[in-house]
């Protein structure tokens, strides 16, 4: 910050955001780059995400309102609100950054880097390459429909979306057929999801919810990778029922960090060094628990 000119505000909006962590992995971002913002979060009623979101962009005083993270329940009505959308947040109809550019410049632009995220984590920190493989997408919401378009970009052999609601998956399959390329793409329920996937994530709200898994242990190759989106005690039934089954089991922290790495290159224009804040996000949590 220079000349007195107070430093930039962004937000994370959702419901419930208490929990979350990207407070501290902007600020960690911000202080490496030399950026100037702040970060804070912004609780939205359920009933009242819009209203919510345009007050705080609106907001005068300390610092300029520069734009959001959308965590859930509103990575779709998210999408709905801004005027421009890049070619992921349109595939995806979903959204998890807003950059609240001025109506000059064309209003707000809807992006969405979960997708990017999550594949940077599997391929980059986790070490499993997904070109090749099968895998699992387990649910059709906000948070699968934003994973989908990168999971298929990074070329793998098959990929089945399992949800509860079989039309929600084939909604988002059919969206995404156009990327399939050579990959086996196919929207099955939870319980005909089939076998021996490589890799399975769990993108459905069943952690969250405290939910039994909903799908059956022989979706589980041998030694594979299952990640849950979540992150802290809402993964831990995901992941000790994958690693009972002989899986690898990994929490969300590292997709976390990685979509944040991106959203703050759409907003800032330089991209930060993600391993070692996520490095300093697991010391962080792990003396919390001590």
């Amino acid at each position: 910050m220079s000349g007195g000119t107070p430093p930039d505000r962004y937000a994370l909006a959702g419901n419930p955001v208490a929990h979350s962590q990207s407070p501290f992995i902007h600020a960690e971002f911000a202080r490496q780059t030399g950026q100037a913002l702040v970060y804070e979060r912004l609780l939205c009623p359920l009933d009242g995400f819009a209203d919510a979101l345009r007050a705080f962009a609106a907001e005068r005083g300390a610092g300029a309102v520069r734009g959001c993270n959308v965590t859930v329940p509103f990575k779709l009505e998210a999408f709905a609100l801004a005027a421009r959308r890049t070619p992921r947040a349109e595939r995806a109809q979903a959204a998890n950054t807003l950059r609240f550019d001025a109506e000059a410049e064309g209003g707000w632009l809807a992006d969405n880097t979960d997708g990017v995220g999550l594949v940077r984590d599997i391929e980059g920190n986790a070490g499993v390459a997904l070109a090749g493989r099968r895998v699992l997408l387990i649910g059709a919401g906000g948070a699968a429909a934003g994973a989908l378009g990168p999971l298929l970009e990074a070329r793998p052999a098959a990929l089945v979306v399992a949800n509860r609601t079989l039309a929600r998956a084939q909604e988002l399959v059919a969206r995404h057929a156009g990327l399939a390329g050579a990959a086996a793409l196919a929207a099955r329920l939870p319980h005909e999801a089939g076998g021996g996937f490589d890799v399975v994530i769990n993108a459905s709200a069943s952690s969250l919810h405290g939910d039994a898994v909903p799908v059956a242990a022989a979706v589980l190759a041998p030694g594979a990778l299952a990640l849950d989106m979540m992150y802290g005690p809402a993964a831990q039934g995901f992941l000790a029922w994958a690693e009972a089954h002989g899986a690898r089991g990994r929490d969300g922290l590292g997709m976390l960090v990685e979509q944040a790495a991106e959203a703050f290159l759409v907003w800032r224009g330089v991209r930060p060094a993600s391993a070692p804040v996520l490095a300093a996000l697991r010391a962080r949590l792990a003396a919390k628990a001590a």
